[in-house]
């Protein structure tokens, strides 16, 4: 049976999309001010409790005070509450995990048909994003859509062609980091 070009196109673009979509886990998810963490301390009920990520990107936590937890991972987290228990507790047994993710934000802009902000709760690729926007208009250029992002205060971009990705060069369908912008001309 021979499948039609067009549908061919629609379930090589499907089965990139189940592809690239990576979960989120401990080790990759970096905490970002908003997420609400639920932290316990093995044998220790009174050391239980939720606790905010705050704008600057620290918590506070009984016995340990504040703790920068911006950018850091869950398991980079516990270990640093456990770190600053061992004062008070031999041996702390400290589990964090994250409640709920508030902080992660990213934008789709130009010609798409839902430009926007988007809250995303799991890594999301070019690709995906370029979907939650509704896809792209009919005046877009798929070839010459920009990735914008800033780290450590210096903004950098990155390219990326819709029609290479959708040949099987998966390479610059990258996973998006918060805040990061995409611009389709």
């Amino acid at each position: 049976m021979i499948i039609p070009a067009f549908r061919w196109r629609a379930l090589a673009a499907l089965f990139t999309i189940f592809v690239c979509a990576a979960p989120v886990t401990a080790e990759s998810y970096k905490l970002q001010p908003g997420d609400i963490l639920q932290i316990s301390v093995w044998k220790e009920p009174d050391l239980e409790r939720d606790v905010l990520v705050t704008p600057d990107g620290t918590i506070s936590f009984p016995l340990v005070g504040s703790v920068d937890a911006g950018k850091l991972s869950i398991e980079e987290l516990s270990g640093a509450i456990a770190a600053k228990l061992e004062k008070f507790i031999p041996e702390p047994v400290v589990t964090v995990s994250l409640k709920q993710m508030l902080g992660n934000r990213i934008y789709v802009l130009g010609k798409v048909n839902k430009p926007g902000e988007f809250v995303v709760n799991r890594n999301v690729d070019v690709l995906q994003a370029l979907s939650m926007a509704g896809g792209l208009n009919p005046f877009a250029d798929g070839d010459a859509i920009q990735v914008l992002r800033r780290q450590n205060g210096k903004q950098s971009t990155m390219g990326f062609s819709y029609s290479a990705v959708e040949k099987g060069n998966l390479e610059q369908n990258r996973l998006l980091f918060p805040g990061d912008v995409i611009l389709v001309p």
